[in-house]
């Protein structure tokens, strides 16, 4: 058991608890210390296997690492998954998230957590009352908030960025984006594009929610199924990863992908796959940072709301960064992403 998915990881330490209370697996995944604590959120949902996880935890802590890095902040790159049987009631999910915080305590500051998938700014409040190490507490418990807003504003700003390398304009005006997922962040950006002049196409699993949703932006719904293969300018996955792959890439039609799911290539060579295709990529870690930045830039640095805006607003001038790079290089922008990352890695932490 988990000597599989453990193999081939080059990070630097996982914790793995069992609950007997609960049944549920705690895997805390440390994937580099490099520039700072590591910091990543904590991702309460029922798995098919422990196994899977662990392996969930493996890739979206070395994610977080490139993210940070991408987005040069003083943390590096972990995660957190709590494998629950089921999604537990409110009294018991109080006392598990007190037991998993007292988890992150004994760490000592190596793995600091934040929100992540099934985890909001209450949850964090009750793992803060036993931990320190935690981002993202409600404004009355003395935190930051939901960074959601955050990681949205930043999408936005990569959008604009993607559509004025891929159509040498960032004016949105009759751009059609489709947004695949409208939950936290999704549902905020689509009102961002709409205030941007964007034609809003809509898709969620959850149909009262998409029809809601589009509604609301004066947009059109599109049925999961059908996500790929719509005709569109920009498809923006902001809900599961692994969307692209060899069999969902030559059908999209679409010039480019701008998003906020994690870890949206199912393959390494998913990228490849894009480029061939002509579809411009931006790195789910580098457009999607916003959410980070909001937590360091408020909680950690103490800055002021134009500061964290000029922060999210250089995610677009990141992008094109890596676009240029990759451009000039011959590259994906996907590597052209990770030479950034690692750059920063190799030059190790700020005074």
């Amino acid at each position: 058991m988990f000597e599989g998915p453990l193999r081939d990881w080059d990070g630097e330490e996982v914790v793995v608890r069992f609950d007997a209370s609960s049944g549920a697996w705690m895997f805390v995944g440390v994937h580099s210390t490099v520039l700072g604590p590591a910091m990543g959120g904590t991702r309460l949902k029922a798995y098919a296997s422990p196994d899977d996880a662990l392996v969930d935890v493996l890739r979206l802590s070395a994610a977080m690492t490139f993210k940070q890095a991408a987005a040069d902040l003083p943390y590096g790159g972990g995660k957190a998954v709590i494998a629950v049987p089921a999604v537990p009631a409110p009294r018991e999910r109080g006392e598990l998230l007190r037991r998993y915080g007292r988890l992150v305590d004994s760490l000592h500051g190596t793995y600091v957590t934040a929100a992540d998938m099934n985890t909001n700014q209450t949850d964090m409040d009750v793992i803060g009352e036993v931990t320190s190490h935690v981002l993202g507490r409600s404004r009355e418990a003395g935190g930051s908030g939901d960074p959601a807003p955050g990681t949205a504003v930043g999408v936005f700003h990569g959008i604009v960025a993607s559509a004025r390398h891929a159509f040498g304009s960032g004016d949105l005006a009759d751009v059609r984006v489709l947004v695949q997922g409208v939950g936290s962040v999704g549902g905020r950006l689509i009102d961002l594009l709409r205030d941007a002049g964007a034609r809003v196409l809509v898709s969620d699993v959850d149909e009262v929610r998409a029809g809601e949703a589009a509604a609301s932006v004066d947009g059109s719904v599109v049925a999961p199924g059908d996500v790929i293969g719509t005709e569109c300018d920009i498809y923006a996955p902001c809900a599961t990863g692994a969307v692209l792959d060899a069999e969902s890439i030559p059908a999209l039609r679409c010039p480019v992908v701008a998003g906020a799911a994690n870890n949206q290539l199912a393959t390494a060579e998913d990228a490849g796959r894009l480029r061939a295709a002509g579809v411009l990529y931006a790195p789910d870690y580098v457009i999607n940072a916003g959410g980070v930045i909001h937590l360091t830039g408020y909680e950690r640095f103490g800055w002021d709301e134009a500061a964290v805006a000029a922060r999210l607003a250089g995610i677009g001038q990141t992008l094109t960064d890596v676009f240029e790079s990759a451009d000039r290089e011959g590259i994906t922008t996907a590597e052209a992403a990770d030479r950034l990352a690692q750059e920063r890695l190799a030059t190790g932490p700020r005074d």
